[in-house]
């Protein structure tokens, strides 16, 4: 217990320290984020190239965060683009604190009653260091450390090419300004 919380303290200074928005130089964005795959939340497969011609949001996510009620605001969005292109990907992940220690059944429970989510959800990953899924260790590589997750609920905004557009930190709530602008700007080149 004393672990997770030195850890989270830990975390959550460099939130405090972590830029705000990170754009993608398009001229630099090696690879198509169409080409990865992860496990669903059901044990299937979940080709992110079923998506392709999509814009995706693909968010780290955990159940018992203090950012937890993002799940609110992703939902939001799903509903209010899914009919022009939007995916909603969330990945829960155990990275940051421990926050989420629930098996994949459990955290669909939980999404569902709570927040109504309806997005697809993958089974839990991790998202920084060696053992990050690939599509993270991408999106390090293609947008640089500063725009690796520092904490859960970290955004990557993904065009309908597969390129990496942006990444948003944990503090930036998936339906802020910053965010709605980078998403439209996205959805109206389809």
């Amino acid at each position: 217990m004393l672990k997770n919380t030195i850890a989270a303290v830990g975390a959550l200074a460099s939130l405090a320290a972590a830029p705000s928005i990170v754009m993608a130089d398009q001229t630099q964005n090696a690879g198509d984020a169409f080409a990865f795959t992860f496990e669903a939340i059901d044990g299937t497969e979940l080709p992110l190239a079923r998506y392709s011609g999509k814009v995706l949001m693909v968010v780290n996510t955990a159940s018992m965060c203090g950012f937890t009620g993002q799940y609110e605001a992703l939902q939001g969005l799903w509903e209010r683009y899914e009919s022009a292109g939007l995916v909603v990907i969330g990945v829960p992940s155990n990275d940051f604190g421990g926050q989420e220690p629930k098996s994949e059944s459990e955290i669909v429970k939980f999404c569902q009653g709570a927040f109504g989510v309806t997005f697809p959800l993958t089974a839990k990953q991790d998202v920084i260091g060696k053992n990050a899924h690939p599509f993270y260790q991408w999106a390090h590589e293609t947008l640089g450390a500063k725009a690796a997750p520092r904490w859960n609920f970290h955004k990557y905004i993904v065009d309908r090419e597969g390129r990496l557009v942006a990444s948003f930190p944990t503090t930036i709530k998936p339906d802020s300004s910053k965010v709605i602008d980078v998403l439209e700007s996205s959805l109206a080149k389809g």
